[in-house]
């Protein structure tokens, strides 16, 4: 329930990108070859040339172009403000009905007048615009109340986090919602303006750049959906002593892109979120019973049954140490002049620390050995001489070696 709560929330924005009115690709349709007459009936060029000058004359850009029709080809002169003009104008005689082909002779005006007319043309254009700012006032008030709304409702910090399993997944569903009503508050604005088409041009643009964006920051990116795994699969939370490969440490917090941990050194760790996800994490307080170890050697004389009772005993008399499940002592090694047992006993680490607790433990089986006799004793190592080997080598060789005898000797 919560996963699909909090893809919903990121994902809202992007059926209403998809709602957007695309304007359709106008279709060309294919133009019907016409056949040229073999012969032309009088008075068809006075009729095309009179055709062409009534259609140049309702349109302002075309005022100063001449037409001129003999045999049906269309010859025109003359300019017009604009070099998209030019073209048009070709385009709609090529539509009238008996012209064979146009011979296109028109130039852009460069004179001072025509580009009183481009000026002309920026003061309409902004003399609708201010028509239009009641409509945009309007708009705008509109996607700053759905924001101002969406803010609200993130700010209700108690229901997403009881919502959510932890804080920071909390604080990205809040984030969610604010950015989703962001969005819908920009779309209902520019659609009361009319002008969604350039909100597509702007989202089909702002996926090219995420796109490359993605490359350029992979790493961001990965810590970031690792930071989004981590929250909802929840390997540790807040004040959990964790060991993350071989780091170790206390839990601070989870960020967008590393996770904080406080070492027994009292050192703040970052480790990215990506090598936290990817890494063996061993959580020691997830279980609140831990258990603690420590090695002792007695004396290989010793009664090492009676030895791995006597520290069974010291550990069960100790507060702190749980009786469920009991102490233990194994012996896990017979040396040349000792037996290694190995003592073991569980904590609550809810009331009992678990370093305090084994450093009490190890001083309290010890003093309970040594007070009952057990020997403790350090590493010794026993030499043996073999009375059969030669005590000197030296020796040895000397009364196996032979003398030669040299030439002059008899």
């Amino acid at each position: 329930m919560i996963r699909l709560l909090a893809l919903a929330a990121l994902l809202w924005a992007v059926p209403l990108a998809a709602q957007l009115e695309v304007p359709a690709e106008p279709t060309e349709t294919p133009t019907p070859v016409q056949t040229i007459a073999a012969t032309q009936e009088a008075g068809d060029d006075r009729r095309i040339a009179e055709r062409i000058a009534g259609i140049f004359a309702e349109l302002p850009a075309f005022g100063a172009v001449e037409v001129e029709v003999n045999e049906g080809v269309v010859s025109l002169s003359g300019t017009v403000p604009k070099p998209d003009d030019i073209a048009r104008a070709e385009a709609i005689v090529n539509r009238v009905a008996g012209v064979v082909t146009v011979e296109n002779g028109l130039e852009r005006d460069l004179s001072l007048s025509a580009g009183s007319a481009g000026i002309l043309t920026l003061a309409d254009r902004w003399n609708s615009l201010v028509r239009m700012l009641p409509l945009i006032g309007m708009a705008l008030g509109v996607w700053l109340a759905i924001a101002f709304l969406g803010y609200l409702i993130a700010g209700l910090g108690r229901l997403w986090h009881r919502i959510a399993p932890n804080s920071f997944l909390a604080e990205l569903i809040a984030s969610a919602i604010r950015f989703g009503f962001t969005i819908v508050g920009l779309v209902i604005a520019l659609d009361m303006i009319g002008a969604t088409a350039l909100l597509g041009a702007v989202l089909g643009g702002a996926g090219v750049i995420g796109i490359a964006l993605g490359f350029a920051m992979r790493d961001t990116i990965e810590n970031y959906v690792a930071s989004l795994l981590l929250s909802l699969r929840q390997p540790f939370r807040a004040n959990d002593w964790v060991q993350i490969d071989t780091y170790e440490g206390r839990v601070i917090r989870l960020t967008s892109r590393a996770t904080v941990l406080m070492t027994l050194d009292g050192n703040h760790l970052r480790i990215p979120n990506g090598q936290v996800f990817k890494a063996v994490i061993v959580n020691f307080t997830r279980n609140p019973q831990r258990r603690f170890h420590f090695d002792l050697g007695v004396d290989a004389d010793d009664d090492a049954r009676a030895a791995r009772q006597l520290g069974r005993d010291t550990l069960a008399g100790l507060e702190f140490v749980l009786s469920d499940p009991p102490p233990e002592a194994r012996i896990i090694e017979v040396g040349d002049s000792n037996v290694v047992i190995r003592f073991l006993g569980w904590v609550d680490q809810r009331d009992t620390d678990w370093w305090k607790a084994q450093s009490q433990a190890i001083p309290a089986v010890k003093g309970a050995l040594e007070d009952a006799g057990f020997g403790l004793p350090e590493p010794i190592y026993r030499l043996r001489f073999d009375p059969r080997s030669a005590t000197v080598p030296f020796a040895a060789e000397a009364a196996t070696a032979t003398v030669t005898p040299s030439a002059d000797e008899p």
